[in-house]
């Protein structure tokens, strides 16, 4: 079952409706003694990662999360949260990606936020993208992006810059898409991250 992380900072209505529509179960994490219900989490997010950082530090969270071992999927300032540093609040994240969150430059990359579909280029054989074709589009609502590493990015996407549309390292995932906006292929990615299997 997946345990979705509540701290006060997440699109939970959506994400829930998206789990509904493909029959997966879950429930809500309030305090660290929930995660041990659950076999993989979820971590939503929508607004400012600064100010969601400080509320997934209050909820008294950060430390069990960081010590899973079971899969773990960041979605969207969710996904920002597991990298080291954001600019956005100039706020240290969780450290487990040693990545950066940086800031749409307006001149390079349009109109910011990017908003709306955009096509993702699968760069890695990751299990969160099983059955999901390269250049598959997903929905975008983003003013900060996570930097292109070849070595955690499993899939990029480009709006002026190349950004890590999708990062994987060892049980922990994150997209910067919103899966549940996504109609099928987001969807599917859902039920990806339901089989998931770490070694």
């Amino acid at each position: 079952m997946i345990g979705i992380i509540n701290y006060g900072a997440g699109n939970i209505f959506s994400l829930t409706a998206a789990l509904d529509r493909v029959g997966l179960a879950y429930g809500m994490i309030n305090k660290a003694e929930e995660i041990d219900l659950y076999d993989r989490i979820i971590i939503p997010g929508v607004g400012h990662a600064g100010a969601a950082m400080q509320k997934l530090q209050e909820s008294g969270l950060v430390p069990s999360i960081k010590k899973l071992r079971k899969p773990v999927l960041g979605i969207c300032v969710g996904m920002q949260l597991l990298t080291a540093f954001s600019e956005e609040g100039n706020a240290e994240m969780m450290q487990l990606f040693p990545l950066k969150t940086l800031h749409f430059n307006s001149s390079l990359a349009g109109k910011v936020p990017h908003m709306g579909w955009n096509s993702v280029s699968i760069s890695a054989d990751n299990p969160l993208f099983a059955n999901i074709e390269d250049q598959t589009y997903f929905y975008f609502v983003h003013s900060y992006y996570i930097e292109f590493d070849a070595g955690y990015t499993a899939a990029q996407c480009d709006y002026g810059v190349p950004f890590s549309a999708a990062i994987a390292k060892d049980n922990f995932f994150g997209v910067q898409f919103h899966p549940e906006k996504s109609g099928k292929a987001g969807e599917q990615l859902l039920l990806n991250f339901s089989t998931i299997q770490i070694d």
